[in-house]
């Protein structure tokens, strides 16, 4: 009996034409939207990479010249030297090919085109190497005994980079777009969770009527579909995981098998949001569909799913909500796989959401199970 209604479920499910628009397409056409307009500026701004800079030398700097030579032979070195004049510098400069000129006089001048990283660096080290040389200079001139000492001392390696090890994940700022996506299309799995209800409430289907009519027990009937519900969700969750990934090509750490494990559970609990809200009185259809979308659309943007410091102003203003709200816990999870070495906070995120999940399906069913008709 159990498996002839899971059966149906799964066929009634896959009808539903809201599923298709809102965790399927929908879904889809943001994604290749986030990836066309954010993700790529990670790479050419924000990801580090060898700065290409143009030498001008108004005078012979054999200092210069060391260091910068110094710089280039380390690993991942951050700045590479092209010695030129200044109109092929400016060339250079124009057409992109280099973040900066450096010319060399008394004291070292920058010229870059634009702001970013790279330009805030190469504004580092000009600083940092006019600071060391006018020290050194004052050095000489006022004790010549200590000057070898301090000329040792500052002769060291000039770096604007500290190396932070972090874990073994996506630093990329903008991947949390990708992770709000998919807490999305998990909090709009309260669409399917919605019409579990509306198929078993005798008031607002048919199918709810004869399904009160039938002796199938309405215990058996509810969890009938609210696994058929899971497991379609589910797949969507799947889907979206894997085209965010192979199609989309973002990169999700070494942690796959995780990200879909969290995203499946994060569908769960889209599902029992939708179960418990349709659970809640004598609401017509339409008006609780409105209201599931309206929730999850609020859930996502506090998440940070439109703007993306969002979350971080609920963290200073209302620290406790982050830790409620469905779409925030659910790409949290994602986060802690990026940000931590462990996994004590990644597990901490999937049990608030089976928490939250559990509390909604036990609300639910209660309010399901208290419902009696005068007449079919």
């Amino acid at each position: 009996m159990f498996l002839h209604e899971l059966k149906y479920e799964l066929l009634v499910c896959l009808r539903v034409k809201e599923i298709l628009i809102w965790m399927i397409i929908f879904p889809v056409c943001l994604g290749a939207f986030f990836k066309m307009a954010l993700y790529n500026v990670y790479e050419k701004d924000i990801g580090f990479s060898t700065i290409e800079v143009a030498v001008v030398e108004n005078s012979p700097n054999t200092a210069l010249h060391t260091v910068l030579d110094n710089i280039e032979k380390q690993d991942d070195a951050f700045l590479k030297a092209t010695y030129t004049d200044k109109e092929e510098a400016e060339k250079l400069l124009q057409n992109k090919e280099v973040s900066g000129i450096i010319f060399s006089d008394a004291e070292l001048t920058l010229t870059v085109d634009g702001k970013g990283m790279r330009s805030t660096m190469l504004s580092d080290f000009v600083k940092t190497y006019n600071d060391r040389q006018r020290i050194i200079t004052e050095a000489v001139k006022n004790d010549p005994v200590s000057a070898q000492a301090v000329i040792d001392e500052l002769s060291k390696d000039i770096s604007t980079c500290t190396e932070i090890p972090l874990n073994d994940g996506n630093p990329n700022y903008y991947v949390q777009y990708f992770y709000n996506l998919i807490a999305m299309v998990a909090i709009f799995g309260s669409l399917t969770g919605l019409h579990i209800t509306i198929n078993n409430q005798a008031n607002l289907s048919a199918l709810g009527a004869r399904k009160n009519c039938s002796p199938t027990p309405k215990s058996i009937s509810t969890l009938a579909s609210l696994i058929g519900s899971i497991i379609i969700q589910g797949g969507c969750m799947v889907i979206c995981v894997t085209y965010i990934k192979y199609v989309l090509k973002v990169d999700f750490g070494s942690h796959l098998p995780l990200v879909y494990i969290s995203a499946f559970i994060g569908g769960i609990l889209g599902v029992s949001l939708g179960f418990f809200v349709g659970s809640i009185g004598r609401i017509r259809t339409d008006m609780k569909t409105s209201i599931l979308i309206s929730v999850s659309l609020l859930s996502c943007f506090l998440s940070g799913l439109m703007v993306g410091n969002m979350k971080v102003t609920v963290q200073k203003n209302l620290p406790w909500f982050n830790k409620i709200n469905p779409a925030a816990v659910i790409s949290d999870s994602f986060h802690c796989l990026d940000y931590y070495k462990g996994y004590d906070m990644f597990i901490t995120k999937i049990v608030t959401m089976l928490v939250i999940s559990a509390i909604f399906m036990l609300l639910g069913f209660i309010m399901i199970r208290r419902k009696k008709y005068a007449d079919l």
